[in-house]
């Protein structure tokens, strides 16, 4: 008997936690803090809209940096082609100058020798211009050999090539032979701006003694100045000839400078980047060569995955939309998003198949997170 009992209290004991079971696991699958459900009048005041995720173009914002450049044609290297002693220069870097305005004095020996041969050449070129043409008027009349008539020739020309060669060289170095004369020799040259800009560099001082291979100062003419952007590989295929872009320097980030991009290179650095060259719009005194810039170009990508921005919200610092699960049933999913444009934002997420078919709540999504947080509280 007392066996009878102790198994009708062991099957009781089984059957009771048998029954308890299935009311733990529903207790425990309707806990989900992340499922809000609405009765049909807080569905109808929240104003809930739902649609689908739709796929679009969508520009995103590509952030370069570089600096500004200078085209070669626009960068002179001053120097003296035949050399010699700094004599005075008033440039400091940073100043301006005027195309044709004297920069510098350079004063030296061989500019007094120069003067002196191409005045001694030109001085005898009479004489030899008589005898050639006398020597060639008995020629003719067969009363000289023509052995006589061509050294005179000889003569002739060839201090014609000495007068023209002294003539060009004196001209490289800045004299005008016609300034010259016996009691009118000068021993310095002045060194005038080939154009109108600024000074960069200067490499000498007063007293030096400079080579015909030295560079005494650098000048800049800066109305002509381009941004040079450095651009990864992968991002070269979305720009193009006459895109703009705004260009900004780490001082003065809200001081926007708009850009156009001028030539795009196509040799690749060890860094797999290569040079993008942008003509501003606008030129501005400030910008001054080598000055580090950042760029942002507004580049259109492929189709994304969207949805409207107010789609939406954030909590504790992470952002979410909210997925239909059923009627008036609402999940809220984590995701991560893209860029944004014209109200919408592309949204990525781990689960593609419930990004292209699920449903979503557009409008009244920060509706959801309220009553969500006031059921937590």
């Amino acid at each position: 008997m007392k066996s009878i009992i102790s198994l009708s209290a062991i099957i009781f004991i089984l059957t009771a936690c048998g029954g308890k079971k299935p009311a733990e696991e529903a207790t425990d699958k309707a806990i989900n803090p992340n499922i809000v459900t609405l009765t049909d009048a807080q569905l109808k005041n929240a104003a809930i809209t739902t649609g689908k995720i739709r796929q679009q173009e969508i520009s995103s914002i590509l952030k370069l940096n570089g600096k500004i450049d200078v085209p070669p044609q626009n960068m002179v290297s001053i120097s003296v082609p035949l050399g010699g002693y700094l004599r005075s220069t008033k440039l400091l870097p940073g100043m301006h100058v005027n195309k044709g305005e004297a920069i510098a004095v350079i004063e030296d020996q061989q500019y007094i020798q120069l003067q002196q041969d191409y005045l001694t050449a030109q001085a005898k070129i009479g004489y030899l211009e008589n005898e050639y043409n006398r020597q060639k008027d008995l020629n003719q009349n067969k009363a000289s050999s023509d052995k006589v008539f061509q050294q005179a020739e000889v003569e002739y020309r060839s201090q014609q090539v000495l007068i023209n060669s002294l003539a060009e060289k004196l001209k490289l170095i800045g004299i005008n032979v016609r300034n010259i004369s016996a009691s009118k020799i000068s021993r310095s040259v002045n060194i005038y701006s080939p154009i109108t800009g600024f000074v960069s560099k200067v490499n000498v001082n007063i007293g030096k003694y400079v080579s015909p291979t030295e560079v005494l100062f650098e000048l800049v003419n800066p109305t002509d100045i381009h941004l040079a952007l450095k651009v990864y590989e992968k991002d070269l295929a979305k720009l193009y000839i006459g895109q703009k872009l705004t260009a900004y320097t780490n001082n003065e980030p809200g001081k926007k400078h708009n850009a156009a991009i001028l030539l795009i290179g196509r040799d690749l650095s060890a860094d797999r980047n290569a040079d993008v060259h942008c003509h501003f719009e606008t030129y501005d005194k400030m910008l001054v060569p080598g000055t580090y810039m950042n760029a942002e170009i507004q580049v259109k990508n492929s189709k994304a995955s969207v949805l409207p921005t107010e789609a939406i919200v954030q909590f504790e610092g992470k952002q979410y939309v909210y997925l239909v699960k059923g009627h008036n049933q609402f999940e809220m999913t984590e995701v991560k998003t893209g860029e944004s444009e014209n109200g919408f934002t592309e949204i990525i997420m781990q689960e593609r198949e419930m990004l292209s078919d699920g449903a979503y709540v557009i409008k009244g999504a920060y509706s959801l997170l309220m009553m969500m947080k006031n059921k937590a509280e």
